[in-house]
Order: C-alpha cells, then sequence, then structure tokens
C-alpha cells in the first residue's frame, strides 16, 4: 500500500471524515530538499469531521500525526493539514 492510500486509511478509521483528500504535492518540490524519487514524499491533506469541532488547531494537529502513527510521519518529509469540524 502506497502513502497516499496509508494515510487515507489511518485517517479515515480514526475519524470518519465527511470530507477527505489526500494530496501529493511532491512533484511541486523536485530539487528541494525531503524530495523523493516517484513523488509521496509531500502530502497536503484536508479533512472535516465532526470530531475536530470542540479542539484547538494544536490539538487537531496532534490527533492527526497521533492517527498517522510515528512511522508513517517519519516517512513524510512536508504534511500540509487543512482541518475543521
Amino acid at each position: 500500500m502506497n502513502r497516499s492510500s496509508r494515510i487515507n486509511q489511518a485517517l479515515t478509521d480514526a475519524f470518519d471524515p465527511e470530507h477527505l483528500e489526500v494530496i501529493d504535492e511532491s512533484e511541486k518540490h523536485i530539487g528541494h530538499s525531503g524530495y523523493q524519487e516517484g513523488g509521496e514524499s509531500h502530502f497536503q491533506v484536508v479533512i472535516r469531521a465532526p470530531v475536530f469541532s470542540d479542539m484547538s488547531r494544536i490539538a487537531r494537529h496532534r490527533a492527526v500525526h497521533k492517527a498517522l502513527g510515528a512511522e508513517l510521519v517519519s516517512e513524510i518529509h512536508a504534511l500540509a493539514l487543512d482541518i475543521s469540524g
């Protein structure tokens, strides 16, 4: 399973989102630090789930990172998050 699919699955399992987009933006970063041949190094995630409604911005980010797990997060060079409830 590729990283995009792993991110999607982990966030779906953890938050049952109403909306989820996992966008691989790696090609925008060719030649920059952290770029990996074949992509899957830079992601933007847009997620909407009721569970985030009462959380602060930092709590939302921490919850997403926890759901992804340390191993998967360590494989990603850049992760931009757009999170709301």
